[in-house]
């Protein structure tokens, strides 16, 4: 390790094995000269971290998520006012308005919980905030710290890191066709619409229904295999028809 002046020259021995975390280019083209806190920037940059490793739907950090990362807390300098410079770095990433801030109520405590300030989250804080959707994942800090990398990826997961952004649009459509067809039918028609480079829900769907009209290629339809399509297509379009 070589020294110059009192900087020690620690340097990087290279990326291993190439894993992504993606990073709206808005923020390099603007953000990036304006954030001149550099607490801000790691929180920012962690958050995009945080949000895009978990699984499920919403996704979002907790404030126990950053606190509980020791290197991150480290790296403000603080020492033992660590947290507090966090709590300054995240009140102005609000204040910028990179990212969203809900307090909730868990087990009778306060929850910080952080979004990317994007047009579908913004669509789900309002939710939140309506008390259309509740947030049943709320987790303590150690339960949010579990290591789930073994766990294959839930079908939100699968679809934005394969085909697209997440709106609540194709969510609700996702809990539908996870109630109309096997996860795996889901999982086969996503890789299916990525090996033909079509990154569209209606592609996807159009797979599946293929599926069930004329059968997966396993003899197979969704659930009762006796009803075939027809049970398929009453569930589908059951609400359409006039009684």
């Amino acid at each position: 390790m070589k020294t110059f002046g009192h900087v020690q020259d620690k340097s990087f021995s290279g990326f291993p094995e190439m894993q992504f975390t993606p990073v709206p280019d808005i923020f390099f083209s603007r953000l990036l000269a304006e954030i001149s806190d550099m607490a801000e920037l790691k929180i920012l940059l962690h958050i995009f971290w945080v949000i895009y490793g978990k699984r499920g739907y919403p996704r979002f950090a907790t404030y126990h998520d950053l606190v509980g990362n020791v290197r991150l807390i480290n790296s403000l300098g603080g020492g033992e006012k660590s947290p507090e410079v966090l709590r300054g770095a995240l009140a102005m990433a609000e204040k910028r308005g990179t990212i969203l801030h809900l307090v909730l109520d868990w087990e009778g405590a306060p929850e910080d919980i952080y979004f990317l300030n994007t047009q579908s989250e913004r669509q789900i804080v309002a939710k939140i905030k309506n008390g259309e959707l509740n947030l049943p994942g709320l987790m303590s800090k150690e339960q949010t710290c579990l290591e789930t990398a073994a766990e294959p990826p839930d079908i939100f997961t699968l679809y934005e890191e394969n085909i697209g952004l997440l709106t609540p649009m194709i969510a609700d459509e996702l809990r539908a066709a996870e109630r109309l067809y096997p996860i795996v039918w889901l999982r086969d028609a996503i890789k299916r619409a990525v090996e033909e480079n079509k990154h569209k829900w209606s592609y996807i769907q159009a797979i599946l229904e293929r599926w069930v009209a004329e059968g997966k290629g396993d003899g197979t339809y969704k659930g009762d295999s006796r009803a075939g399509p027809a049970k398929y297509f009453k569930q589908r379009y059951d609400h359409m028809v006039k009684r």
